[in-house]
């Protein structure tokens, strides 16, 4: 599944939502105020406007896969266009110990164990200083550490953590990395923010004789298959048995990771006839709000109108108030977010609440909708991404 595939066909049918939006009891106005100085105000981002036409035939096969109305990419998408269209883990001009670095720095910010600890062992393999490593397991200051290695720490601690990037921290990372490895390693923080999360959900532990390398807050259950290491059971698949390599793409050992939590999905046309678009972007609203994501929120929030979610449970969500009342697919979808993207822990209890709610192929598929929408909100986060001129901020934080 493509990095754009999951969230442009979920927000695609906002369309443009002008029109009737008075009608749901929604009104838009000139409520603007001044924009950030490092903000551009065609763009309404820190990157600049994206034209189809100087983009190369490559860029606009991308640009024209991520639009989704007349107005082109919107947001995220969009903001990914400004990047190399590289394997940026791979091929990165910046190499493999600093791209290594930006998904170590990732999963330490998300308390995630197995990203962490295959990911060390890579790290190591590809020659990142276990010194460095250690300042990013530990949470030390970074003084002593090259520009570059600081960089990368400081905007992960800050987008991961505050859910936005001080202008001075953008200021500092442009001009270290330049503006396509700064899209390049932001992008992939958020495409490990969102491996995190799935990892998290389904409870993935480290196969059997392998060590965990990251120190918790926390004692993940224990609610887990032998053979799979997670909630989920094993699924083999051609080449099952074959050993890990350090230097290949297939770190994961068979059975285990992403990669093996995917198999048990339906994909996006299955949960659309299975739960329908209303829970979908139940399921957005609540990622959206986990991660302050006023331009996702507000994006979000007019399409779930549309497709029927009730308002009273939008302000449940939107100011976090206590679920009691609610029907138990609604009550347990927004639970789970709150947990996994405040506590990243998913207990027992509730993970089996979702399995009954839900089923094992729907709740796989949730998690991954929820999962893209986490890598979103990393994006638009660092870019500062403001909705358009004159749309009304529908979330309750200062931005």
């Amino acid at each position: 599944m493509t990095k754009t595939s999951w969230l442009s066909v979920v927000v695609g049918f906002i369309a443009l939502l002008g029109p009737g939006l008075s009608a749901q009891g929604i009104q838009t106005g000139d409520i603007d105020r001044a924009l950030p100085k490092d903000v551009n105000p065609d763009s309404r981002s820190r990157l600049p406007l994206i034209k189809r036409e100087a983009l190369d035939e490559p860029g606009k096969k991308a640009y024209d896969a991520a639009s989704t109305g007349a107005q082109g990419p919107q947001g995220a998408a969009a903001l990914r266009l400004h990047g190399s269209g590289i394997s940026v883990r791979w091929a990165s001009p910046l190499g493999r110990a600093l791209t290594e670095l930006a998904i170590l720095t990732t999963a330490r910010e998300h308390d995630q164990p197995y990203e962490w600890s295959l990911h060390e062992m890579e790290a190591v393999a590809v020659g990142l200083d276990p010194a460095t490593i250690d300042i990013v397991r530990h949470r030390k200051p970074t003084s002593g550490l090259g520009d570059k290695e600081t960089i990368i720490i400081q905007l992960g601690r800050e987008v991961l953590n505050a859910h936005k990037l001080s202008s001075e921290t953008y200021a500092r990372a442009l001009k270290v990395l330049g503006r396509t490895n700064l899209v390049d390693v932001v992008d992939l923080m958020g495409s490990y923010s969102a491996t995190a999360a799935r990892l998290t959900a389904f409870n993935q532990h480290m196969p059997p004789g392998w060590k965990q390398f990251l120190p918790l807050p926390f004692t993940p259950p224990a609610d887990i298959h032998a053979d799979s290491k997670s909630r989920l059971p094993l699924i083999r698949s051609q080449g099952q048995g074959a050993l890990p390599n350090l230097y290949s793409r297939t770190l994961a050992p068979e059975g285990t990771g992403p990669g093996h939590i995917g198999r048990h999905g339906g994909g996006l046309k299955s949960l659309e006839a299975s739960v329908g678009l209303r829970l979908i972007t139940l399921a957005t609203l609540v990622t959206a709000r986990e991660h302050d994501a006023q331009y996702e929120w507000t994006r979000n929030e007019l399409a779930a109108l549309k497709e029927g979610l009730e308002p009273a449970i939008i302000d449940v969500v939107r100011h976090r108030r206590p679920v009691k009342g609610l029907a138990e697919k609604e009550a347990v979808l927004i639970e789970f977010g709150r947990e996994l993207f405040q506590k990243h822990n998913v207990s027992d209890t509730l993970y089996a609440r979702a399995l009954k709610a839900f089923g094992e192929r729907d709740l796989v598929d949730l998690i991954g909708v929820m999962a893209q929408q986490a890598a979103d909100a990393v994006l638009v986060a660092a870019f500062d991404q403001h909705l358009p001129a004159g749309q009304q901020k529908l979330l309750p934080i200062s931005d």
